[in-house]
């Protein structure tokens, strides 16, 4: 199975609320870095990795697919 197929196929439940908790992730953390206001670096570290995070768990889960019992086989 490609990548097209993969993403344009169903996703389980389960992922689909991954997939939003990882966007919310990386909108947070994208928020934290572009704040037009000086914020102390820890806050910064953090806004990078909750980036990182909510990116990849999106990436992870949009790919996940719910297969048919025939498909296993």
């Amino acid at each position: 199975m490609n990548v097209i197929k993969r993403v344009n196929a169903p996703t389980p439940k389960f992922f689909r609320v991954l997939r939003t908790i990882g966007l919310v992730l990386t909108a947070v953390g994208g928020s934290l870095l572009a704040a037009p206001v000086a914020l102390p670096v820890a806050v910064l570290t953090a806004g990078g990795y909750l980036t990182v995070a909510g990116g990849v768990m999106t990436a992870v889960s949009q790919l996940t697919i719910a297969e048919e019992e025939d498909d296993l086989q």
